[in-house]
């Protein structure tokens, strides 16, 4: 058994070795590629005044969510600003929303394909399985050996954490259309991929949604983590503070992150109600 480890082990370090050797320009790409997008996402984020970002939290959050919740977040977000930790917050936010779309880009195309094929939900439970309960500090090792430190490798380990959440509950949308619906669309005439688009997906668009957001969830857990392999942002703060024993300071990022996360975590919940409440309407 310990020879089988231990050519394990040497095959996979063999094959990151020959991927550093004879893939180094295609990850040197994808490398600039991810870091250029986060440093032009976190331009943009930082731009406006933290007034003005308050500001537009407060009427969407009053709009869309309700007053209590509305004034809720605005005061976090301002309490995050009084920390001195509004850039580490706006870089926080560039991570998790960078690194979600990347995930859903991979997720929700996977999760259709995988509801509509009945043979493959027990294969991709359990790759599913495996990447969920994998120590999530391993995902960051591949992603040093070929990317680097900094954003790039956050960014990477954040999205494949992510993944799993958003494909799991697509295909299970997918999978839950009443068979009525499915026969609806074959009884009009449309092809399969209308089917899929007009009548499949729109129907599995709440379960979809709840997906988006518990992938947000597990991009937020991810923050800290991150912050080992310098991807700056409140999960920096938090590392930076735990290596100094500055427990205030720790304390202070991490409510800046619970603020971001819930302020997120209710507008997706709420994108999501929205499209339930127009189906039934």
């Amino acid at each position: 058994m310990n020879e089988f480890i231990e050519v394990f082990d040497l095959y996979v370090n063999d094959a990151l070795m020959w991927l550093n050797d004879n893939a180094g320009v295609l990850f040197e790409f994808v490398r600039s590629t991810l870091d250029g997008a986060f440093k032009g996402l976190d331009w943009l984020f930082a731009l406006p005044p933290y007034w003005a970002v308050i500001a537009i939290a407060f009427v969407i959050g009053w709009f869309s969510v309700g007053r209590v919740f509305a004034v809720g977040a605005a005061l976090g977000l301002w309490l995050c600003h009084a920390m001195g930790l509004w850039s580490e917050t706006m870089s926080t936010l560039t991570l998790v929303l960078s690194s979600t779309v990347i995930a859903l880009i991979v997720a929700i195309p996977a999760g259709i394909f995988i509801g509509l094929t009945a043979g493959l939900m027990k294969v991709s439970d359990v790759i599913l399985d495996f990447i969920q309960t994998m120590p999530a500090y391993i995902y960051l090792l591949p992603g040093i050996a070929l990317l680097g430190y900094g954003p790039t490798t956050a960014m990477w380990a954040t999205s494949l954490v992510a993944i799993p959440p958003a494909m799991r509950l697509t295909a299970h949308g997918i999978r839950m259309t009443p068979v009525s619906l499915r026969e609806l669309g074959t009884a009009v005439g449309m092809t399969r991929a209308q089917t899929v688009f007009k009548i499949l997906v729109p129907t599995a668009f709440p379960s979809m949604m709840a997906g988006v957001n518990q992938s947000l969830m597990m991009a937020f857990g991810m923050v800290v983590i991150a912050g080992i392999v310098g991807s700056g942002g409140l999960g920096q703060s938090v590392y930076d503070a735990v290596r100094m024993l500055q427990i205030d300071q720790s304390v202070n990022a991490g409510i800046a992150i619970v603020v971001l996360s819930i302020v997120l975590d209710r507008f997706s919940q709420r994108l999501g109600n929205l499209k339930s409440e127009k189906s039934h309407g």
